[in-house]
């Protein structure tokens, strides 16, 4: 299967659910080092925070982190650490959200190793602390995806528990690049809680939203959109990738 970055794990807090198991996903496009600049939106096109994502490769390891500054003062900062020999495994991952942008900060740690799953949260003003460990699928797939696939995705509740993406193809979508047109597909994934929970959740109203990414393919295929919630409950955003804007040189 190819991979493509998503702008970082981009978790989801989710309800309390089983932990699914997966097969190891293969390596078909190896990961290079790259870094790019992000702008977040709402739907309706205000600029809500401006990032970076960053991705270096040392051996078999990839290290990908990815940043958004709010103009609230607000914070997404993720890093992921994954290998690439033959499949792709998850190593570790820490999140950090917190500011106005995110009603409940958290600061989750990932150990894929022992399987110890840190979470640091405020519950009414209280800091708290849950530590688990979890038996991890080999399919764990924080901090990268995959196209036309099922993968176990950790999250955070701040409980943490194992979900699974449906990751499908809708289609191909044509954008343009200073004029030029260029293809995309256009891929849906679907969280899926499984379970009691997940029968219960869309009656509840805590079914998470759908997320979509349009992949543009090639020796080196990348994510060039992305919309869903980056919490559960929270807001469907939209990530782009974005160039720089020279000021303008004085007369």
């Amino acid at each position: 299967m190819s991979s493509g970055k998503l702008f970082g794990a981009a978790p989801f807090a989710l309800l309390m659910i089983p932990v699914l198991g997966g097969e190891p996903v293969p390596v078909r496009f190896p990961e290079g080092s790259a870094q790019g600049f992000l702008v977040l939106r709402s739907i309706d096109g205000k600029t809500l925070a401006s990032g970076n994502v960053t991705q270096v490769v040392h051996g078999n390891q990839v290290v990908l982190h990815v940043v958004f500054r709010f103009s609230d003062g607000s914070l997404y900062d993720e890093t992921a650490t994954f290998t690439q020999e033959g499949s792709f495994r998850v190593i570790d991952d820490h999140l950090i959200q917190k500011g106005p942008k995110f009603p409940k900060p958290l600061d989750v740690q990932m150990d894929a190793a022992s399987g110890t799953v840190t979470v640091h949260y405020k519950d009414k003003g209280q800091e708290k602390v849950e530590t688990e460990r979890i038996d991890l699928p080999d399919d764990l797939a924080n901090g990268i995806i995959f196209d036309e696939i099922k993968v176990s995705w950790l999250a955070a509740t701040p409980k943490p528990r194992i979900v699974k993406l449906a990751i499908t193809s809708i289609g191909a979508q044509t954008f343009s690049v200073a004029g030029r047109p260029n293809k995309s597909t256009l891929f849906d994934i679907k969280v899926e809680i499984g379970g009691v929970a997940g029968v219960v959740a869309p009656w509840v109203g805590k079914q998470p939203s759908d997320i979509r990414a349009w992949i543009a393919s090639g020796p080196a295929p990348v994510i060039v959109k992305w919309e869903g919630a980056l919490y559960f409950g929270g807001p469907v955003w939209r990530i782009e990738m974005t160039s720089p804007v020279w000021p303008r040189a004085a007369r």
